[in-house]
């Protein structure tokens, strides 16, 4: 399927999950991850890294930064740029904390011609931190955990020592309070 193709179909079940449609966010959400799925896993075979977890964990941080910053989705840009946009500022981040200079990371002309301007992804990337910073500690911990390491919950929960059902709770709410953080922020000056 052509970018186009998955844009004209993305784009409407898109603004429908941001209307409040559950089942169109999940299968925009299946949809995207497939999709970016296989982008992280080529970028990071070009940049000499081809560990299948390694594009799982970076794809977990761009869902989470996607379901984080969707209300900084403008509805007149394509979603599909806008998601890889996201993907690719997740990917140089990987690559930097672990340690490969991203400076020589090979771009996607396709992607790059539809991608946002830099400053909003990197606008995003800040406010993505500072929520999480805001959030207590064990919650932070166990959402880095979970969300952006790929821990199953009962893997978090355990050590964190606490019960699944704990664990999914502190999640939820800390999900919710970083949503609410975020929304603050969007409507400040």
């Amino acid at each position: 399927m052509s970018l186009d193709d998955l844009e004209t179909e993305l784009r409407p079940i898109f603004l429908a999950a941001l209307a409040g449609d559950a089942a169109a966010y999940k299968v925009f959400l299946d949809a995207i991850s497939a999709r970016l799925r296989g982008y992280l896993r080529r970028l990071l075979a070009r940049a000499g890294r081809s560990e299948p977890s390694e594009a799982e964990d970076v794809l977990q941080e761009t869902l989470l930064a996607l379901h984080l910053s969707r209300h900084t989705y403008e509805p007149s840009s394509p979603v599909t740029a806008w998601a890889h946009a996201i993907a690719r500022y997740k990917l140089v981040d990987h690559l930097r904390r672990t340690g490969r200079h991203a400076g020589n990371l090979p771009l996607d002309d396709e992607v790059y011609r539809l991608a946002a301007p830099e400053s909003g992804a990197a606008d995003a990337r800040l406010d993505l931190e500072r929520a999480m910073q805001a959030l207590p500690e064990r919650t932070r911990r166990l959402v880095e955990q979970v969300k952006l390491q790929g821990a199953s919950i009962a893997e978090a929960a355990g050590v964190e020592g606490m019960t699944e059902t704990a664990a999914k709770v502190a999640i939820h709410r800390g999900l919710q309070a970083m949503a609410k953080f975020l929304s603050r922020r969007g409507r400040s000056p």
